[in-house]
C-alpha cells in the first residue's frame, strides 16, 4: 500500500506540472517508478485512470456549458475576457484528461491497434477536415497532394495520429500561411508528410518534442499541454512505424509518419 502510495502521489504531480506546463521527464526516476508498477498496482492505475476520465467528464461539460451561457450574455469587456479564459482552461483540462486517459490504454494494451492494409487518401483526408476550422480562423491554406498510396495501419487510430500533427501545425504557425500534406511510397514503408512554415524547432529540441509533457521553449506561451506528439509516437510505432522531424527555426517544420506497407 505505501508503494501505491507514493506512485500515485508521483503520478499526481507528474499530472500537475503537465497542466503547468513545468514537466521535465527527467526529474523523475523511471527505474523508481518500474520498481513500483507491480502489475496489480498497474490495474488499479488504469482503473484509476478511468474513474478520473468518467467522474470529470459531467463536470466538465457542464463547465463549458455556463460559460457559453454566460456568453451570450451582456458583459463587459473583463468580464468576457475572464469567461473566455476559463473555457480555453477548461477545454485545455478536458484535453489532457482524454490524452492521459488514451495514452494509459495504449501502453496498458486495453487498446489494441489492428492494422489492415488501406489507401492512405481517404483517412488523411478525413484528418485535415477535422483541423479545417481551425485553419480557416487563421486564414491559412492546407494543400494536399492526393494520390493513392497504400499501407498497413489502423484507420481510426492514424487519423487520430495525423490530426495531432496537423493541428500543431496550425496552432504554431502564423496566419495566412500554408500547409502542405503528400503521400509518399518507399521500399518497405509508405509516408505522410505535414510541413508547415510556422516557427520551426530548434536543434537541440527536436530530440525531445516526442517526450510526455515535453514543451519546446519558443511555444510554452500557447495553449497546449504537450502530449500530442507523444500520443502520436505512441500510436505509429505501435504499428511498426516511426515518426521523424526535420526542421529549422525561422523556416517551418516537417513531420513525416512512416508506416509499413
Amino acid at each position: 500500500m505505501i508503494g501505491q502510495r507514493k506512485l500515485l502521489e508521483r503520478l499526481d504531480q507528474m499530472l500537475e506540472e503537465g497542466i503547468n506546463g513545468t514537466f521535465e521527464e527527467s526529474a523523475y526516476d523511471e527505474s523508481e517508478l518500474s520498481r513500483l508498477e507491480t502489475m496489480q498496482e498497474q490495474e488499479r492505475i488504469k482503473e484509476m485512470v478511468s474513474d478520473v476520465s468518467h467522474q470529470t467528464k459531467t463536470p466538465l461539460s457542464n463547465i463549458l456549458l455556463y460559460t457559453e451561457l454566460l456568453r451570450e450574455q451582456k458583459l463587459d469587456d473583463e468580464s468576457r475576457r475572464l469567461v473566455d479564459e476559463i473555457r480555453q482552461q477548461s477545454e485545455k483540462l478536458d484535453f489532457l484528461i482524454q490524452s492521459l486517459v488514451k495514452t494509459s490504454r495504449l501502453e496498458s494494451g486495453i487498446i489494441q491497434l489492428v492494422s489492415v492494409q488501406k489507401n492512405l487518401a481517404p483517412m488523411v483526408e478525413a484528418a485535415i477536415s477535422q483541423v479545417r476550422p481551425k485553419a480557416a480562423e487563421k486564414e491559412m491554406e492546407i494543400s494536399f497532394d492526393k494520390r493513392e498510396r497504400t499501407a498497413k495501419y489502423d484507420p481510426k487510430w492514424t487519423q487520430e495520429a495525423v490530426f495531432n500533427l496537423l493541428d500543431n501545425a496550425v496552432k504554431y504557425s502564423p496566419e495566412g500561411s500554408r500547409i502542405e500534406v503528400s503521400l509518399k511510397e518507399f521500399e518497405l514503408f509508405s509516408c505522410i508528410a505535414i510541413s508547415d512554415q510556422g516557427r520551426g524547432i530548434p536543434e537541440e529540441e527536436q530530440p525531445l518534442i516526442f517526450g510526455r509533457f515535453y514543451r519546446g521553449s519558443e511555444v510554452r506561451q500557447e495553449n497546449g499541454v504537450g502530449i500530442g506528439l507523444y500520443l502520436t509516437r505512441q500510436i505509429i510505432e505501435g504499428q511498426g512505424g516511426y515518426v521523424t522531424v526535420r526542421s529549422e527555426k525561422g523556416k517551418g517544420s516537417t513531420f513525416e509518419i512512416f508506416l509499413p506497407r
